[in-house]
């Protein structure tokens, strides 16, 4: 039997509200299949299950918001569906890096486990909930133990199968007084679930009553608080240090042009796909900058899953995760790109799209902007700014020209890399981009 368990679709999110159900109890799923809708508050995303079987059991209603980690149905496996096509993360819609569930010690379902992850010299490094000697905990939950300097060891779990979730991180602090500080003294996080008009905190092993769906400037509060919570927590935690470059983007732009001319409007490349694929590339050569800073040590991903910022209408922003980018053919990263942006607007994001993204870039060359210095989004390590594409002086052997001139930047983690590293990222990204062919 597999527990389809409420996913965690963000750093930020500690619990979530079960809209509505695509299955009923008989039904038969398949790994990947759209099953459930669920509002984090930000938005509302469709969430897949990675297990194919057939519905045992539902076990909350719509409307119910539940904690991350909480058994949501019970799916009965196909016996005969071999287990390697259940557990490879890169073949399908892959589960939450931090683990869309806290599970029992030492029986984590595989397809529950997240992708897998590298250490900086590439050795395989287990999930965290499955190294021995670990307690179930849910990710928001590990993150506000240390931030309050709490052992878990000493915490009792009242959650899903005795899951640590952060209400009881916060008692166990609240009694030994680590919690006696006024607002003022509290993290974003703390403070924005105590706002007027903020989500309530779902206590550990309970269900919250079913409440009305949040309204326009309801949902635009959340989001601002949790964005805020966000940047907040990566300006207080994170050690940024920050690097930016000019690169000519002649051969680029020309490539482009002449390779669009050709083609139907619709299936043409833009210049940001090109930037993208080019970032993937460059992200080979320094996977330093690609993974999770969780538990204090660095986690390499295992694959380049680039998350994509997208200005909602309305004001807020999204980064769903382009799957893979670095494999993908420049029309069809052009293609995801063209999808993502339309359902980050419109509605319609996947749970793996938002758990995902192992990086971010962010562009803001189209509302006129020449440079970028981006906040890191944790627990990512690095985040790639991209200006607009302006005509410029530009000197090359002595001769002074006009050029389409790009600046690229990067905010990254001193704590897993150095300038230097950095330094030869946009590096590789500028080689990169003078050899637009090969992209």
């Amino acid at each position: 039997m597999a527990e389809f368990r409420m996913p965690s679709l963000g750093a930020d999110m500690d619990a979530g509200t079960l809209v509505a159900w695509h299955l009923a109890v008989g039904d038969h799923v398949t790994r990947g299949d759209i099953v459930a809708e669920v509002d984090t508050d930000k938005s509302v995303i469709d969430v897949e299950t990675f297990a194919t079987g057939t519905v045992e059991a539902i076990l909350v209603s719509e409307g119910q918001r539940v904690p991350v980690g909480t058994p949501l149905a019970i799916i009965r496996e196909d016996a005969e569906v071999p287990q390697k096509d259940v557990v490879a993360p890169h073949e399908g819609p892959a589960a939450p890096h931090e683990g869309a569930a806290a599970t029992r010690e030492g029986a984590v379902p595989a397809h529950e486990a997240g992708p897998a992850v590298r250490d900086a010299a590439g050795a395989p490094v287990p999930g965290p909930d499955s190294r021995a000697g670990r307690r179930p905990v849910s990710p928001l939950a590990r993150r506000h133990a240390r931030s309050l300097g709490v052992d878990l060891a000493d915490v009792t779990g009242t959650g899903p199968d005795g899951v640590v979730t952060t209400a009881d991180v916060e008692r166990f602090a609240a009694a030994r007084g680590t919690a006696e500080r006024g607002p003022a003294e509290r993290g974003p996080a703390e403070r924005a679930t105590a706002e007027p008009g903020g989500a309530e905190p779902v206590a550990a092993g309970q269900v919250a009553p079913a409440r009305a769906p949040l309204s326009g400037a309801e949902r635009q509060s959340a989001l601002r608080r949790a964005v805020a919570a966000s940047m907040a927590r990566s300006k207080r935690e994170i050690p940024h240090y920050y690097l930016a470059t000019d690169v000519d983007a002649s051969r680029a732009v020309r490539w482009l042009d002449d390779r669009n001319r050709v083609l139907p409007v619709t299936q043409r490349v833009l210049p940001a796909a090109l930037l993208l694929k080019a970032t993937a590339l460059a992200l080979r050569e320094t996977p330093d900058l690609n993974g999770f800073w969780e538990d204090g040590a660095f986690r390499a991903a295992e694959h380049v899953h680039l998350g994509v910022a997208v200005a909602l209408r309305g004001g807020g922003l999204v980064a769903p995760a382009i799957h893979d980018a670095d494999l993908l053919p420049l029309d069809d990263l052009m293609t995801r790109l063209r999808d993502l942006v339309g359902r980050a607007r419109a509605g319609g994001l996947r749970s793996s799209e938002m758990s995902d993204p192992t990086i971010t870039v962010t562009s803001l060359g189209d509302q006129g902007v020449d440079l970028v210095m981006p906040v890191i989004y944790p627990p990512q390590v690095a985040i790639v700014g991209i200006g607009r594409i302006r005509e410029r002086p530009w000197a090359v052997d002595g001769m002074l020209g006009v050029r389409p001139i790009v600046t690229l930047t990067l905010a990254a983690d001193h704590r897993v890399t150095d300038g230097h590293r950095g330094a030869q990222f946009l590096t590789a990204l500028d080689r990169l981009l003078q050899d637009p062919e090969a992209l």
